[in-house]
C-alpha cells in the first residue's frame, strides 16, 4: 500500500486506539465523566476519581451501607469485581480515610464489538451507499470509522496510480447514522469498503469489495397513475415517471416491468412495457385492480428495484366518447360498453362466468405494418401451396401417360434400350 494509504490507516488506528479504553485503568474517553465500562463475565477494575493514585479508599454501593472493600484490603484506590454480571451495574461510591466522598463511578457492562454486517447499494451509476449493523449487540456506546479506496490490478505499484485510488473517508450522512455515501464513483471500477466498529472494549473491522455493476438497484418509479379508458370496460391506462434519484441522461436508461391483478384475485399478471406507460387490455370489468411497477438498468446491470407503492384503478363503466361514436366502429376489436357485455342466449338464463385469468392480448389492427405483414405471410403460404399442388399433379399425369403407351413400351426402360436387328440370330 502506498504512503497515502498507510497514512490514513495509521490515523484510523490511532483514533480507534484513542477511543478504546481497555488498557486504561480509569477510562474516560466514552460518555460523561465518572462512567466506566467493563466486559460481562470478566474481571472489572474501578478507579476512584478525584483521588490521588495509591491513596487508600473505602468502596460502597450506592444506597447500601455494606462495605465492599476497605482501605486495608491491599487494593488501594481501586475496586476489583471478579466475573462481573448484569447485577453489578450501577453507581459505586469511594470515600477517603477521613470519610469524605472521593467520587462516584457508574459502571456499565457489555461486550467487545464483533465484525459489523455491511451491505452496499447504488441507486444510480454515479453514487453508492453502504449501511451496516452490529454483528453482536454490545450494549455499549458504539462508533464507526468508515473509509473506501479504489482497487487496482495486482502488482501495480506506481505512485501516481496509488495516489488516485485512496483511501478516502466515507462520510456518514447524516453524521452518526449507520450509513456512508460515496459520491462520484466510477461505474466500471471496483472499491473496497472499510467499516470499523469501536466501543470502550475494543475495535473490529469489516472489509467489503463492491462494484457498481453488481450493486446497482434503482429506486422504484414514481408517480404511478392508473386511469380507466372511457367506453372500454376491460382496459386500464397506467403511467409513471423515472425515479428522481436516476440521472436524466440518454446513456443510462431504465426498463420497466408492470404487475397487476384484480383485488379478488391472488395471482399477479406481469408485462414488460416499452416506455413510461402501458394499456392493460385484459382487466376484469367492474372490478378494481391493483397495479405496481419496478425498474432496472436497461442493460440488465444489478437487480430490479423494489415495487412502487400500489395504485388502484377500475375500468370505465360509461359509454363511448362522442368522437369515437362519430367515427363509427372503434379502432380495435375490443367491445365498448355501449354494447351489452353479457348476452343471454335463448333458453339460457344464467349469465356466463367471468374468467379472472388474463386473456391473450388482441392484435392492434390500427398498425398498418401488422396488416401488411399478415397479408404477405398469407400470400406466400398460398403461393407455396399452389406450387406444390401443381408439381404433384404434373408428376402424376406424366406417370399415367407413360403407362398408356401400349405393348411397345416395356416399362419405363423400353424407349431407352435399342435392339440391333442385323446381329439378331435367325431362329
Amino acid at each position: 500500500m502506498s504512503s497515502s494509504c498507510s497514512g490514513l490507516s495509521r490515523v484510523l488506528v490511532a483514533v480507534a486506539t484513542a477511543l478504546v479504553s481497555v488498557s486504561s485503568p480509569c477510562p474516560q474517553a466514552w460518555g460523561p465523566p465518572g462512567v466506566q465500562y467493563g466486559q460481562l463475565g470478566r474481571s472489572v477494575m474501578l478507579c476512584c476519581p478525584g483521588v490521588t493514585a495509591g491513596s487508600p479508599v473505602s468502596w460502597f454501593r450506592d444506597g447500601e451501607p455494606r462495605l465492599l472493600q476497605g482501605p486495608d484490603s491491599g487494593q488501594v484506590h481501586q475496586l476489583v469485581l471478579s466475573r462481573a454480571d448484569s447485577t453489578d451495574e450501577g453507581i459505586y461510591i469511594c470515600r477517603t480515610l477521613d470519610g469524605a466522598v472521593g467520587g462516584t463511578v457508574t459502571l456499565r457492562l457489555g461486550y467487545p464489538p464483533a465484525r459489523p454486517v455491511v451491505s452496499c447499494q447504488a441507486a444510480d451509476y454515479e453514487n453508492f451507499s453502504c449501511t451496516w449493523s452490529q454483528g453482536q449487540v454490545s450494549s455499549l456506546p458504539t462508533r464507526y470509522l468508515t473509509s473506501y479506496r479504489k482497487k487496482t490490478l495486482p502488482g501495480a505499484d506506481d505512485q501516481r496510480i496509488h495516489s488516485a485510488t485512496g483511501p478516502w473517508l466515507c462520510p456518514q450522512e447524516p453524521p452518526g447514522a449507520a450509513r456512508c455515501v460515496v459520491h462520484g464513483a466510477e461505474f466500471w471500477s471496483q472499491y473496497r469498503i472499510n467499516v470499523t466498529e469501536v466501543n470502550p472494549l475494543g475495535a473490529s473491522t469489516r472489509l467489503l469489495d463492491v462494484s457498481l455493476q453488481s450493486i446497482l438497484r434503482p429506486d422504484p418509479p414514481q408517480g404511478l397513475q392508473v386511469e380507466p379508458i372511457p367506453g372500454y370496460p376491460r382496459r386500464l391506462h397506467a403511467s409513471w415517471k423515472y425515479p428522481a434519484s436516476w440521472p436524466h441522461q440518454p446513456h443510462f436508461l431504465l426498463k420497466f416491468r408492470l404487475q397487476y391483478r384484480p383485488v379478488q384475485h391472488p395471482v399477479w399478471s406481469m408485462v414488460e412495457p416499452v416506455g413510461l406507460e402501458e394499456v392493460i387490455t385484459d382487466a376484469i370489468a367492474g372490478l378494481p385492480h391493483i397495479v405496481q411497477v419496478s425498474a432496472r438498468d436497461f442493460l440488465d446491470a444489478g437487480t430490479w428495484s423494489a415495487w412502487s407503492p400500489e395504485a388502484w384503478g377500475t375500468p370505465s363503466t360509461g359509454p363511448l366518447p362522442k368522437e369515437i361514436l362519430a367515427g363509427g366502429q372503434p379502432p380495435d376489436g375490443d367491445q365498448p360498453h355501449s354494447k351489452p357485455e353479457v348476452q343471454m342466449q335463448a333458453g339460457n338464463l344464467a349469465p356466463p362466468r367471468l374468467s379472472l385469468q388474463p386473456g391473450p392480448r388482441p392484435l392492434d389492427h390500427r398498425v398498418p405494418l401488422e396488416q401488411v405483414a399478415m397479408l404477405m405471410s398469407l400470400g406466400i403460404l398460398s403461393f407455396l401451396g399452389l406450387a406444390a399442388g401443381a408439381l404433384v399433379l404434373g408428376l402424376w399425369l406424366r406417370l399415367r401417360l407413360g403407362q398408356k403407351g401400349g405393348s411397345a413400351n416395356r416399362g419405363f426402360l423400353g424407349p431407352i434400350i435399342t435392339v440391333d436387328k442385323r446381329t439378331t440370330p435367325n431362329l
